[in-house]
């Protein structure tokens, strides 16, 4: 695929092996090497490019703060020793979060992601996900209960029980969350080993957390990618 990018890192064997990665197993064109941030912006106002790779530790001006002064329609692949920044570099159109030291293994897988979103038509409406039926029923002792699905907030998995959280109560069912998982679909997404949640009633999302009412929701590494794509089709 003919891509186009430019590769921001202020250190010169970093940029020298991202190039090399590049040259070897892509067809993309590589448009600059910018050492500093402000080299970067300054390039990136009369030149257009599909996407960056993004340093973020960099004197004088951070990628994370480079970050917030481009378009929001830039594109980029952060790439960056410090796993800490890989929720907050969500917050942006970021395509992967690459940790060096790069390997070949983690550059490649990197490749099919970035060529993957380039190759979608546009940007995948909400709407368009495959909703799951508007309610479905719970067992309470000899009753079936019916619950919208509107109405809950989030599920929390506790051994062989899931805790369902509505806004007037919370019901525990002898069901494992892996299970109801599987059953479940949008607007519904796990974002920790203990927790589904309705993506539609969090209120904000700061640090690793997300906020649904008064309930503070951990956000663990290995379901953050997957959320915050999902967020960010329906970011301004």
């Amino acid at each position: 695929m003919n891509l186009t990018c430019i590769i921001i890192d202020d250190e010169p064997d970093a940029v020298n092996l991202v190039e090399l990665l590049i040259r070897q197993n892509t067809t993309w064109t590589l448009k600059a090497k910018c050492y500093d941030a402000l080299e970067a912006l300054t390039f990136l106002k009369v030149n257009q490019v599909d996407f960056i790779f993004l340093d973020i530790n960099m004197p004088k001006l951070t990628g994370m703060e480079l970050a917030t002064l481009l378009p929001s329609r830039t594109k980029i692949v952060f790439t960056t020793a410090y796993s800490e920044y890989a929720f907050e570099s969500y917050s942006f159109q970021t395509i992967d979060y690459l940790l060096k030291p790069i390997t070949l293994k983690r550059f490649l897988a990197s490749v099919e992601k970035i060529e993957q979103h380039f190759l979608k038509p546009g940007t995948e409406s909400l709407q368009n996900v495959e909703q799951a039926p508007e309610f479905f029923f719970v067992k309470s002792g000899k009753t079936l209960k019916k619950i919208l699905l509107k109405d809950i907030l989030y599920f929390e998995g506790d051994k062989d029980y899931v805790r369902m959280a509505t806004g007037k109560e919370q019901i525990l069912v002898y069901r494992r969350l892996k299970d109801m998982e599987e059953q479940l679909k949008s607007p519904f997404i796990r974002v920790h080993n203990s927790y589904i949640i309705n993506y539609e009633q969090l209120s904000k999302i700061e640090d690793n957390h997300i906020y649904i009412g008064d309930k503070r929701i951990p956000v663990s590494e290995k379901f953050r990618e997957r959320f915050m794509e999902v967020i960010n089709k329906n970011k301004f």
